[in-house]
């Protein structure tokens, strides 16, 4: 059996995918390894996942803190600074202390996030197999095909592949430091020049949680890529329902995710919105309300305020969803079948959102300018009919013959048995 080390951002979100993965290897026999800051360890909370500590004297206990009130908060240019800044030094820090970790934990294989260019550096500059895996939208880069972190919709047309190119020179000038920091590792691992997180992908396997036909039309993603739709875990999935709502109501859940959940004002105008329709609203705020908070959302209109809940239980019960646009919601939110308000806030919320449109299975509003009135008019939208079941019908037919964590496991002990890429229509 195989001893594999996990490379992710410091983030909640990610760490659940990768420990779903992690899960179902070690149920195969295998070790897992997560190496990151020591603050990160608290995202994992299966006992058999094992954790090595990194960037003790850059990366101290305490310090994470501060990069994820920035991930929740980018603001304006100073604030994706600081951003794209914590991003560097994550990346140059594993860069340079991975290595050696490496040889000492006698780490056979990498498990790489695609949001992390030190893993795949690192891999092959230690002579290491590795897979990539997309936890949020892939980054893989194609002509006629916005980045993730871009809001356009989706045209097929010269006009928009010139818009979609100058918005990619933005996007890669707004990098240059971590560019730069990319290039300097590969040229000191003896690697080919490189500097972008799509140079730095495994040549084996790459996973994506994503579907074929949730993404923007795609033409040139690599043979060894597969959709294999959300990873979870057994216990994610088999979580009861809290609550106990009243099947004559429409239910709607509105979650913002792990980092956004303290964002009261737009919970306020969600509850505001449903309060003027007759509904249930389940409001999960994830631990970033307090309880002062919570009774004011109830009196604005929501009928339960809690910190966590269920989701895929929820979800199943649901008519229409609320969501920031985080990637592991949305998929949730196809496999059962509930249309989306998306309110994309950071990161590749706003990639996501447009997605969520062009599928036909929900709408976007925005988190800054959406009042109650609007956000009321969105949900009646998803809730007076059919228009968006086609399209998630069809989403959810993609992700049940996916496979989702079993078939990424499958794929993963196939490039390492075979030290070959892993062509998407021949994964064991």
């Amino acid at each position: 059996m195989s001893h594999f080390g996990v490379v992710a951002p410091p983030f909640p979100s990610h760490f659940k995918v990768f420990q779903a993965l992690a899960t179902e290897l070690i149920e195969r026999g295998h070790r897992v390894t997560f190496l990151h800051q020591a603050d990160a360890a608290a995202w994992l909370d299966e006992s058999r996942i094992q954790f090595h500590a990194l960037g003790r004297d850059t990366h101290p206990v305490g310090s994470l803190a501060a990069t994820l009130r920035c991930a929740a908060n980018p603001g304006g240019p100073l604030g994706l600074r600081r951003l794209i800044g914590d991003m560097t030094r994550n990346t140059d820090m594993l860069c340079r202390e991975l290595p050696a970790q490496l040889d000492a934990l006698a780490i056979d294989a990498l498990l790489c996030d695609q949001m992390e260019a030190a893993g795949g550096l690192v891999a092959e500059g230690c002579g290491r197999p590795f897979v990539s895996l997309a936890c949020a939208l892939p980054v893989n880069r194609e002509a006629g095909v916005p980045l993730p972190v871009m809001p356009m919709a989706y045209e097929d047309s010269e006009r928009a592949r010139q818009i979609y190119e100058g918005s990619t020179r933005v996007y890669d000038w707004l990098m240059g430091t971590h560019r730069q920091t990319v290039a300097r590792h590969a040229q000191r691992f003896g690697l080919s020049p490189r500097e972008g997180l799509h140079e730095c992908l495994s040549p084996s396997a790459q996973i994506s949680q994503t579907l074929p036909g949730f993404d923007f039309p795609r033409r040139a993603l690599p043979e060894h890529f597969h959709h294999v739709g959300p990873l979870r875990s057994v216990e994610e999935v088999s979580r009861p329902l809290i609550i106990q709502p009243d099947p004559g109501k429409p239910l709607v859940f509105a979650s913002l995710g792990t980092l956004l959940g303290h964002r009261f004002g737009l919970f306020k105008r969600i509850a505001r919105a449903c309060a003027g329709l007759d509904v249930q609203l389940l409001l999960a705020h994830c631990g970033g309300l307090d309880v002062g908070q919570e009774d004011q959302l109830r009196r604005a209109g929501a009928t339960w305020v809690t910190d966590f809940a269920p989701q895929q239980a929820v979800l199943e019960q649901a008519s229409a969803v609320i969501t920031h646009g985080g990637l592991n919601t949305v998929m949730d939110a196809i496999t059962s079948r509930t249309p989306m308000l998306v309110t994309p806030i950071s990161s590749d919320q706003a990639g996501v959102a447009a997605r969520v449109e062009h599928a036909g299975i929900g709408l976007k509003a925005s988190p800054r300018f959406a009042g109650p009135g609007t956000l009321r008019k969105g949900l009646e939208r998803l809730l007076q009919g059919s228009e968006f079941s086609a399209g998630l019908e069809r989403l959810r037919e993609q992700a049940l013959v996916a496979g989702g964590t079993r078939a990424a496991a499958d794929i993963v002990e196939q490039a390492l048995r075979t030290g070959r890429p892993v062509p998407a229509e021949n994964a064991a």
